[in-house]
């Protein structure tokens, strides 16, 4: 992408006394209409296509909204990164905080203190615990994503049978959690395939890369590996392939087609899905928005989502955004150009 982080996380002494002490700042969280609002975007590390993705949508958001973009986040996906990240951005005084989480309850009194400080906070793709923001904005529904999944583990096992495996971020991954246990609800369909288990790359795709070796060492029989994780997918088709097993062991889940694109034309990652980063930047930007000029999501109204739609918030100020959409030869290179 051509926009880079402008922030890298690291932060001084001084501000994080600054966030840590003193009466709320006088402006943040009073944006209302008419007013630059001032939007902190964290991602859960910089330097993922993911992410910078996210960063996209969100600008083009803030050029709609006539708002100032923060895009902000550690250099390794930690919890002890994005506090450090928010500390920052809470002596700047931003009006809003949207955040993907590393952990769902570390960032959580963080947060709270932001709040405190009358700046709005939601969390978006990897949802912060309930005490710790306003509403979370899902990019799809756990369940569908879940079911997406399996489906395509089950379209790419020889005949629908054989072993699978997962490749997952962080145990502590509050998305990828919940789409594991998705995807296990979903498996009884599918009575061909048999679970092997889960391993985790910690989003890292060293980490990624010999867990995937690992993985198709312990189990040789191993027909499809599905990665929940668009950092794991890549490491685990290279994996895949320097072992010279592909067309033996596919690769599906969850990814960029711009860095899929090549696995998918040399058959190692033959169908994958993804909802498009680039929308959800934009959405999170516009949910943070409206929060911060006093909309309220959570007596179950819609909130619009300028060009992406609207969406609902329940009971738990949780709303979700779409179905994944699948990749494959029919359609990735048209998709790679943009993310």
């Amino acid at each position: 992408m051509r926009r880079r982080a402008m922030l890298v996380g690291a932060v001084s002494l001084a501000a994080v006394m600054i966030a840590g002490c003193g009466d709320r700042p006088q402006g943040a969280g009073d944006g209302k209409a008419g007013e630059k609002l001032r939007i902190g975007i964290v991602a859960k590390n910089l330097g993922s296509g993911f992410f910078d993705a996210v960063h996209k949508g969100a600008d083009e958001a803030a050029a709609t909204l006539g708002a100032e973009i923060i895009f902000t986040g550690p250099t390794t996906p930690t919890a002890e990164g994005q506090i450090e990240t928010l500390n920052a951005l809470i002596a700047q005084r931003v009006d809003a905080i949207a955040i993907s989480a590393n952990d769902p309850d570390a960032v959580v009194p963080t947060l709270q203190r932001a709040m405190q400080r009358g700046i709005k906070v939601i969390s978006y793709d990897s949802a912060v615990a309930k005490a710790g923001r306003a509403v979370h904005l899902a990019p799809s529904s756990d369940e569908l994503i879940g079911q997406t999944v399996a489906q395509l583990a089950a379209e790419l096992a020889p005949e629908g049978k054989g072993k699978i495996a997962v490749v997952s971020a962080t145990p502590t991954s509050t998305n990828q959690n919940s789409w594991l246990a998705q995807m296990k609800q979903a498996l009884p369909q599918y009575p061909g395939l048999e679970f092997a288990g889960v391993v985790y790359g910690d989003d890292v795709a060293d980490k990624s890369y010999r867990e995937t070796v690992a993985l198709v060492k312990q189990h040789p029989d191993l027909a499809v590996i599905v990665s929940l994780s668009s950092v794991g997918i890549v490491a685990a088709a290279k994996a895949i392939e320097d072992q010279g097993l592909t067309g033996k062991v596919k690769v599906t889940g969850l990814g960029l087609p711009s860095e899929l694109v090549g696995y998918v034309r040399k058959g190692v990652v033959p169908k994958f899905a993804i909802w498009n980063p680039i929308d959800l930047g934009y959405a999170a930007t516009q949910v943070a928005a409206q929060l911060a000029r006093d909309a309220n999501p959570e007596d179950g109204t819609e909130i619009s989502l300028g060009r992406v739609g609207a969406v609902t918030f329940d009971a738990d100020g949780v709303g979700a955004m779409a179905k994944p959409f699948i990749y494959d030869q029919s359609n990735v290179e048209q998709f790679a150009a943009i993310f």
